[in-house]
């Protein structure tokens, strides 16, 4: 009855992971994430599923992000009654992660439906609530790494540590339709080797096909140790003048506690005892408290601190933990000695555009993007040297130094991403996702032109299919929704 993949989402296009496995009538959705960035990205978290959310048997999920696991309320709210297997430390972080999500979905439906209503135009229902998110919940199964497990007959899973957040995961997946037997690795978000905190991730050496992701396809990393020097010199730049506050849009889960565990091992090295380090976000407070439960996951140079450091937790010391909106909108009163940290991580929602509002017409601050920045954002223009931004209903000009610190990524950059792949043997077919259109055209250039090219290579497309019967050939039975 086929064996066949199809991606609907991360297609030339770095959100909105979601992926069709087929196997003899039964249906797994790899990751069923939102798509984020501009209004008509985020426009598209409302088109209909491009299947039946009823007619799927099982979903396996890859990690936290919301871009990986944000439509998963909406999954379940529209009719998805199986289970959802992901990583243990994911879905705690998913409870943390997709909570918000509802909350923020319940704010901009409001402030949307009052145009609305000014427009002569009908009211938008909520793409999902809370009670929604409880459902999905209830259907999550944790799971470790390194356990077998079975989603639907024929078909066979194994978590990797991915390296990229806590429980994140790449797939080792196992195909049996009675005929033959094929075997599917998806790297999920791949993280970096040498980073602080997590364990590296880990290499397979065997695959009928790999689906990679790509999102810095095109580009390097700058070294760890330059990194490392690059904020040292933003400091004492800073220092210098003295008289403005620094802002860090993070991502809550990861990027907000890398930081606090670099604030705490260099505290002295880059003179932070001039500042006051404020961690704005109660999702990343809550994030590093499922960080401090899953210690066993840290990699030996985290525990090793730990353990040499009793009582001093590097993840809880030398920090404010701003909690309420009271508390956050008091910070916008001080007008220098400040190290905010606070979400969300592209600037389109939460505690930082309230931050950067009060800041980023100001020439003694500082703002240090520090992470992936998708097309359409406030964090994307920052980075491209937009004159003037827009927040919170204002046109602002953008007067603070922006620094963008690449080494920080949490994803594997163009380097890295090869190390990776050539881990396989006899360079098994290579379908790229997870990469916007210009990233993955490089990385196909550069895999070309590899010593030993992948045995078959392509991007995916949106509403492309897949044949995995025909490997090593990929053989595409639709294209961009329209059979070949």
């Amino acid at each position: 009855m086929g064996m066949t993949l199809t991606f609907w989402g991360a297609a030339e296009e770095v959100t909105g992971s979601c992926h069709l496995l087929e196997l003899n009538g039964k249906r797994v959705l790899i990751d069923c994430g939102m798509h984020q960035g501009g209004k008509e990205q985020e426009a598209r978290n409302r088109d209909p599923f491009p299947f039946s959310p009823a007619e799927i048997d099982a979903v396996v999920l890859s990690h936290a992000h919301i871009d990986h696991s944000g439509r998963l309320p909406l999954l379940v709210k529209q009719g998805y009654s199986g289970p959802i297997f992901t990583h243990s430390a994911t879905l705690e972080l998913c409870a943390i992660l997709l909570k918000d999500a509802a909350m923020l979905q319940e704010k901009e439906t409001e402030r949307h439906n009052k145009k609305r209503l000014k427009q002569g135009l009908d009211p938008l229902p909520v793409l999902f609530d809370e009670t929604d998110v409880e459902n999905a919940m209830l259907r999550f199964i944790p799971l470790e790494y390194g356990l077998v497990f079975e989603p639907v007959p024929g078909v066979s899973v194994c978590l990797k540590d991915a390296g990229h957040i806590l429980g994140s995961a790449l797939l080792e997946v196992e195909l049996d339709d009675g005929k033959r037997r094929k075997k599917l690795v998806f790297s999920g978000d791949l993280g970096r080797a040498g980073m602080p905190i997590l364990q590296d991730p880990v290499l397979v050496d065997s695959a009928d096909l790999v689906l990679m992701e790509s999102t810095y396809g095109n580009r390097l990393h700058r070294s760890w140790d330059a990194t490392l020097e690059e904020l040292k010199s933003i400091f004492a730049q800073a220092i210098e003048g003295s008289k403005g506050n620094i802002l860090i849009p993070a991502f809550s889960v990861g990027r907000a506690q890398e930081l606090l565990y670099l604030f705490h091992l260099y505290a002295k090295e880059w003179d932070l005892s001039r500042w006051t380090v404020c961690l704005d976000s109660p999702m990343a407070i809550e994030a590093t408290k499922v960080y401090i439960r899953h210690y066993p996951l840290m990699d030996e140079d985290f525990k090793r601190f730990v353990r040499q450091h009793p009582g001093k937790h590097p993840l809880l010391s030398d920090v404010q933990f701003i909690q309420s909106t009271e508390e956050s909108i008091a910070l916008n009163e001080v007008r220098q000695g400040l190290i905010i940290i606070a979400g969300s991580g592209m600037c389109n929602g939460g505690r930082i555009r309230c931050h950067l509002e009060h800041n980023v017409f100001r020439p003694e601050c500082d703002v240090i993007i520090c992470g992936y920045q998708a097309v359409g954002t406030p964090g994307r223009a920052l980075v491209d040297g937009v004159d003037k931004l827009n927040i919170n209903g204002k046109s602002l000009d953008v007067r603070a130094n922006i620094h963008t610190v690449g080494g920080l990524s949490a994803h594997a950059d163009q380097a890295e991403l090869l190390r990776w792949y050539r881990h396989f043997n006899n360079a098994p077919p290579l379908v790229l996702v997870h990469g916007e259109k210009e990233a993955q055209e490089i990385l196909l250039a550069t895999l070309e032109s590899e010593p030993s090219p992948p045995q078959a290579l392509a991007a995916a497309g949106l509403g492309d299919s897949l044949d995995l019967a025909a490997l090593p050939e990929l053989r595409w039975l639709y294209q961009g929704r329209e059979p070949l």
